[in-house]
């Protein structure tokens, strides 16, 4: 964290996300790790500089792990109340496509940004207006996916819109599977996927 505060007071995020254009895939795997790290603690200045549309470039990169760093660097901006409107109005529909990636990585990854951006919700529109629910459920129903929590949980915040619940009541039963799941935070989001889903005005 020290070093990631020191990075931000020497102003290095710019520099950091303009060399995102130029550098070899190594060196874009270090700077993404390093964006990652800074952007927990604060991420006006990348908005600032235009991280958002140089990382929704990476998402589409041939390499897999530029892809989830990528992912994972939108998931830290998207945490920040300033970040998760970017995000929600460029983004979603590509974390989307994610979501059915070859890579489990970039998979739990894209995930988990989605999770973020649908805390908002012109981000829960977003996600269902780009068909997050059929590649969510697939996520959901991965016994040993990466990305089944993040799935749930985002799950959980479309059931909250009225289409949303209406396209989730007939499929209770992927979330009934996950109450016997061994990870107990598994269990707990399923359940109050199911109660959210249930609910009647």
């Amino acid at each position: 964290p020290i070093g990631a505060v020191g990075i931000l007071r020497a102003g290095l995020i710019p520099l950091l996300v303009f060399k995102l254009k130029t550098e070899s895939d190594g060196i874009q795997e270090l700077i993404l790790d390093t964006l990652s790290n800074c952007l927990r603690v604060e991420a006006s200045e990348a908005l600032a500089t235009g991280a958002i549309n140089i990382l929704k470039e990476k998402l589409t990169q041939s390499s897999a792990v530029i892809r989830s760093k990528a992912a994972l660097v939108l998931l830290e901006i998207g945490t920040h109340p300033e970040g998760k409107s970017v995000v929600c109005e460029e983004v979603i529909p590509v974390l989307v496509s994610l979501l059915e990636d070859t890579d489990p990585e970039v998979q739990a990854s894209a995930t988990g940004a989605l999770m973020f951006a649908t805390i908002k919700p012109q981000g829960r529109f977003s996600a269902l207006g780009a068909e997050a629910i059929p590649p969510l459920l697939k996520l959901v129903a991965e016994e040993t996916g990466k990305a089944r929590l993040s799935a749930i949980k985002t799950l959980t915040m479309l059931a909250e819109l009225p289409e949303g619940r209406k396209t989730l009541l007939d499929h209770t039963d992927t979330f009934q599977q996950c109450l016997n799941d061994p990870c107990e935070a598994v269990r707990k989001a399923a359940k109050i996927a199911i109660s959210v889903i249930n609910w009647k005005p």
